[in-house]
């Protein structure tokens, strides 16, 4: 059962307001799981701080954890990514922005979309 703020990003695509979500400026070592089925999708070590107002990874923690679509719902088209078990809706990634990572990528991920299982839980 999903919360009407997990629902809404997760099956219908919304985005949360920046600054507000629960792992924006948390540096907690652990795993980040897709909070509709608990699918591992990205790990602490790639997560970097983006400024941006949104949780910020540079790579998924397996390159088939999510799945990537064309997304041009606001007249523009954006790469949307999604959980590859569960297809929920988790953000948007992009690329060329000039962090200084070693993918040139930035996984946008909404908060609310994720479920932190901090390192001490997962030994």
């Amino acid at each position: 059962m999903l919360e009407p703020e997990e629902y809404a990003v997760l099956r219908e695509a919304a985005t949360e307001r920046p600054w507000t979500g629960e792992y924006v400026s948390t540096t907690t070592t652990g795993v980040y799981r897709c909070r509709a089925c608990g699918h591992e999708l990205f790990r602490s070590q790639e997560k970097f701080e983006s400024h941006c107002g949104w949780p910020s990874f540079y790579d998924p923690s397996d390159s088939s954890a999510v799945t990537l679509h064309e997304d041009t719902s606001l007249g523009m088209t954006r790469t949307e990514v999604r959980c590859a078990r569960c297809d929920s809706h988790l953000g948007h990634v992009f690329y060329g922005e000039g962090y200084p990572t070693p993918t040139d990528a930035r996984y946008c991920i909404n908060s609310v979309a994720l479920t932190l299982e901090t390192e001490d839980a997962v030994s």
